[in-house]
């Protein structure tokens, strides 16, 4: 890898570059949504088309939790590719060091208050008492993967901004295989197991995130390699300060994220049982259009924070935007495929013709949302790699509240578009915030962030 970082000159060298340290990432951000994907298919042949509405509600408290507040990971991976660009490896160990000290805080508060709160979180919405139910017994199981999960991300996030994306992607592969097995042993109550259903799902993901963070332990703190950690658990001032300002930014803009995301799920709810399980599918499908952009995404905040450290504000420039390039094209790529295959997309979820019929439709609303989706997701990555995460932060507040939270419910809600009207809204935000953040990249004010 080191190889590819070390030759950035020309457009082809740099191309390659971005696309070695992105592959891994790709693969990694594929196989985690693959694994969404595959808890959904098996749980909906499983159990039934009920439990995906369930699993769906939960997993939005989920999501809500873990990207408002691993976003805190945004800091490392810019003040790590910084170091990493400036040849200081002591200083990227002690950044890593807080960082990990971070998530273990935050991590422990953010599963106490979940678990103390479980019930009443789920009462925000008005669904049915067996999906409420069936949500609430997947939810408390998917609690008890919470504290390895953050720090699993810690340490990937630490990885990653040392320029390594190939150790995390073969730790989430096998992860994931431990999962999609412990799937259909739990569900199903295999051989010795317990028939757990909704619950062993659960179970089973939580497993496969303590393996995770087992294996991460090892490569971090036993193997020998430059960026070996020690296990000091103390604060450290001068580098949790900058690293708490920098990634404080990402955690705001996430948990706003996550709240529209919440409330939109509530306009949805007031939908039929078929839209709702309609609008689970697509956000899947969605999801896996743009996990190669995420890739991207990964490998340009490492490259940008790189190349200013080494003091190359034009390398840093030339990253971001050959990768804006990638994610445009990527996006068009996805988009004609939702085009013209919708069918076998959606058929992978639900036999229901009755869901397949209302969705066609919606997917090609989401293929016009593609490129600018893929284009804004690539430049977020610019942006915090170089440590600019408050102008971030406001363009997406803006763009979710001032846009998408408004718009969706006048679609969705008052001219009576159903779910469709999501999309429509989305495409609006998503083309405003693009043109406003291609502004803000190409003035370079970004670059003269510090971030000590």
């Amino acid at each position: 890898m080191k190889k590819y970082i070390e030759k950035l000159s020309g457009k082809k060298a740099l191309i390659m570059a971005i696309l070695a340290m992105a592959a891994p990432a790709i693969i990694e951000m594929g196989l985690n949504t693959i694994l969404g994907v595959a808890d959904m298919i098996m749980i909906g042949q499983l159990i039934g088309s009920g439990a995906i509405a369930s699993v769906g509600f939960s997993n939005q408290i989920m999501y809500f939790l873990i990207f408002t507040f691993s976003a805190f990971n945004t800091g490392a991976v810019a003040m790590i590719s910084r170091a990493y660009g400036e040849k200081n490896l002591d200083k990227m160990k002690r950044i890593a060091e807080q960082n990990v000290v971070l998530n273990l805080i935050i991590g422990t508060c953010v599963m106490a208050l979940a678990f103390t709160f479980r019930a009443d979180i789920f009462k925000i919405y008005d669904i049915e008492p067996i999906i409420f139910s069936d949500a609430l017994i997947y939810f408390n199981y998917i609690l008890i993967g919470f504290v390895p999960m953050f720090l699993s991300f810690a340490f990937a996030s630490i990885l990653r901004g040392s320029g390594d994306t190939k150790t995390p992607m073969w730790i989430t592969g096998f992860a994931n295989f431990l999962n999609i097995i412990g799937n259909y042993v739990l569900i199903t109550g295999w051989s010795i197991f317990p028939e757990m259903g909704i619950g062993g799902a659960a179970l089973s993901t939580s497993l496969s995130r303590i393996v995770a963070l087992c294996i991460y332990i090892y490569v971090l703190y036993v193997k020998n390699t430059d960026i070996k950690l020690k296990a000091e658990w103390f604060i450290d001032k001068h580098i949790l300060g900058p690293l708490f300002r920098i990634s404080l930014p990402g955690g705001i803009e996430q948990f706003f994220m996550q709240l529209s995301f919440l409330v939109v799920g509530i306009f949805i709810a007031k939908l039929d049982t078929n839209s709702e399980a309609l609008f689970r599918i697509l956000i899947q499908i969605e999801s896996l259009s743009f996990m190669p952009a995420v890739g991207v995404s990964i490998a340009t905040a490492t490259l940008v924070g790189k190349s200013l450290g080494e003091k190359d504000i034009q390398k840093a420039s030339e990253v971001g935007a050959t990768s804006s390039l990638l994610g445009i094209l990527w996006g068009v790529v996805v988009g004609l495929i939702f085009v013209v295959v919708p069918l076998p997309l959606l058929y992978a979820f639900t036999t229901d013709q009755s869901v397949i019929a209302l969705g066609v439709p919606v997917m090609i609303y989401m293929a016009f949302n593609q490129p600018g989706l893929n284009y804004m997701i690539v430049m977020g990555g610019a942006l915090r790699g170089a440590g600019d995460t408050f102008k971030l932060m406001i363009y997406t507040m803006v763009r979710l509240w001032g846009l998408f939270v408004p718009l969706s419910y006048l679609f969705i809600i008052t001219l009576n578009q159903g779910v469709v009207g999501l999309w429509q809204a989305e495409i609006i935000s998503i083309i405003a915030t693009a043109l406003i953040i291609f502004k803000r990249f190409h003035s370079r004010k970004w670059a003269l962030i510090s971030l000590n």
